[in-house]
């Protein structure tokens, strides 16, 4: 059996556009075919938009599976899958399965669902605490155990059945003393003397125990099958057997079974720590989302724990990443916006390039490398730059963003109007979709001196699509201000054909802001700005220069 592949996520932002998901697809792609060493995985950090889930559709291409959280779980420690142990077996049993396995703590299952746990401190406090002669009894002994702890042998009775009335004790005198101490349903431990057998059977004793393998007489096998005597025989001498009967009892009697402290595969470690750290156990159950034993693990456990190895595309700021992303193993970052707020811990490999989509540098790459772009390949990486760039109308699309998606338009025979216009048709197409959906559907947040704003961005073919998109998502706005720790909120209605963007806004100095940046006055409740359709390049490096000032 092979190395198993450390997997590493490569995800865009919180809010994927096209760009985001089809370079993430085709990044991971790459990597795969570069290197065997790690299972690279495309995934994304919220939900496909309309346009997006077009493409894949179109593509015959199932979407990344949703990244929430990038932190630590319990599923990325490596996990000791220690075989869970029937509540029926003994405590000497149940010892040297510890012992074998050099684990400290056994889990007890039943239909791999956890019932127990007993720990060799539980086991040692059995032997030392016990002074109840009847406790054989009380533990519900099955006479099996009582053949395996004594290495025995059955002579006489069910080794299924059950030792679970009387006391146990040794027949060291005579019988004329032995019968004023033997009771119904009692335990004798004695030697090879018939007459001290023949005694306790007919005290009615449930079960004797013969030491040091001595014969057992026809007569005495016949009596104590008459009586429902159960009898065993033992190789070992009265003192062992004293000493070790006790461990044959069921670790059920034993074992923890209230109040488990158990964690599930997807519990965060930064939790299950502090929960560690007030309990003093060595080992903790693990289970699955459907409550099934998995295995268990240590404070050790963590000690040995890496963190989640991970590509980040489209993006480089904390805020518009994978929540948790602070705690993760970032080994690279492609991107094409400007420097953001985002720290590692270590070097990374950082590609940012001045380009009009993320999806153009991975095709860089992938010539690079000499590694074939495959028809679906292209058609992703061809759906990205024109979305990106607006089917090329976009001020931060270059000469290069075209070329590259005219050449991969050919290698994935499609035809670039078309599928620019069905493409943005769909995204465009919201009717069944709620304010707070169109909202957050391209939404990006944004600091600067302390001032913290969002903006938003739906682009449309026509001017009425847009006009129905703003009578739902203006109202939003202020309900959204509010609930978000931001000051102003902008949200861009952009008419790609006609290349204008009418600007809403919500907040403090919103509108005096926007009057300052472009020199225009307001057109009713919103702005008009004519040429203004990118965010990044047009919108944003505005609004900052202001603020800067």
């Amino acid at each position: 059996m092979g190395k198993r592949k450390q997997k590493v996520f490569v995800v865009g932002h919180r809010n994927p556009d096209t760009d985001s998901i089809c370079s993430a697809i085709c990044y991971a792609n790459l990597k795969c075919a570069l290197n065997d060493e790690e299972e690279y995985i495309a995934m994304r950090a919220g939900h496909i938009n309309e346009e997006t889930q077009y493409v894949l559709d179109r593509l015959g291409i199932q979407p990344p599976l949703y990244l929430k959280d990038v932190r630590t779980q319990v599923r990325d420690i490596e996990i000791r899958e220690t075989e869970g142990a029937s509540q029926d077996i003994s405590l000497k049993k149940a010892w040297n399965l510890m012992k074998d396995s050099n684990v400290v703590t056994l889990p007890i299952t039943e239909k791999n669902k956890l019932a127990g746990i007993i720990s060799i401190s539980d086991i040692a406090t059995s032997y030392m605490d016990v002074y109840d002669s009847k406790i054989l009894a009380t533990a519900k002994t099955k006479y099996k155990n009582i053949l395996e702890t004594l290495d025995a042998t059955l002579v006489v009775g069910d080794e299924e059945a059950f030792f679970d009335k009387g006391k146990v004790l040794i027949a060291a005198a005579n019988p004329d003393l032995m019968e004023t101490y033997i009771e119904e349903h009692d335990l004798v431990i004695l030697g090879n003397r018939y007459e001290s057998q023949l005694c306790a059977i007919e005290m009615k004793a449930d079960c004797i125990i013969v030491c040091e393998g001595a014969a057992v007489s026809i007569t005495i096998k016949k009596m104590a099958e008459e009586k429902g005597c159960t009898v065993i025989s033992t190789p070992h001498d009265t003192y062992t057997v004293a000493r070790l009967i006790n461990q044959s009892m069921p670790i059920a009697h034993f074992m923890r079974k209230d109040d488990l402290i158990t964690f599930r595969m997807d519990d965060f470690t930064d939790t299950i720590k502090e929960t560690m750290a007030k309990k003093r156990h060595r080992d903790f159950p693990v289970l699955d989302k459907y409550g099934n034993y998995i295995g268990m693990i240590s404070r050790r456990n963590l000690l040995n724990m890496s963190p989640k190895k991970i590509i980040l595309v489209d993006h480089n700021e904390k805020n518009q990443a994978v929540e948790g992303v602070e705690n993760a193993e970032i080994l690279e970052i492609i991107d094409h916006h400007r420097l953001g707020s985002l720290e590692t811990i270590s070097p990374v490999f950082f590609r940012n390039q001045p380009l009009g989509c993320t999806a153009t540098i991975i095709y860089q790459m992938y010539r690079e490398n000499n590694v074939e772009i495959t028809k679906t390949i292209a058609a992703l990486l061809c759906a990205a730059i024109l979305s990106d760039t607006l089917m090329y109308r976009s001020p931060t699309c270059t000469a290069y963003d075209k070329q590259v998606a005219e050449e991969l338009a050919k290698i994935a025979e499609i035809q670039v109007e078309e599928f620019a216009r069905e493409m943005f048709k769909a995204g465009s197409n919201l009717k069944s979709k709620g304010p707070e959906e169109i909202f957050y559907q391209d939404f990006k947040t944004f600091s600067i001196n302390d001032v913290s704003f969002g903006v938003g961005q739906i682009n449309a073919m026509t001017r009425e699509e847009l006009a129905e998109i703003k009578e739902r998502i203006k109202p939003y706005m202020e309900a959204a201000i509010g609930k978000m720790s931001v000051n102003m909120i902008f949200f861009m209605l952009t008419d790609i054909i006609g290349e204008s963007t009418e600007l809403l806004f919500v907040g403090n100095n919103a509108e005096e802001l926007i009057e300052n940046a472009f020199s225009v006055s307001r057109d009713g409740d919103s702005f008009r700005l004519d040429g203004v359709i990118s965010r990044k390049k047009q919108l944003i490096p505005a609004l900052m220069s202001i603020m800067q000032q």
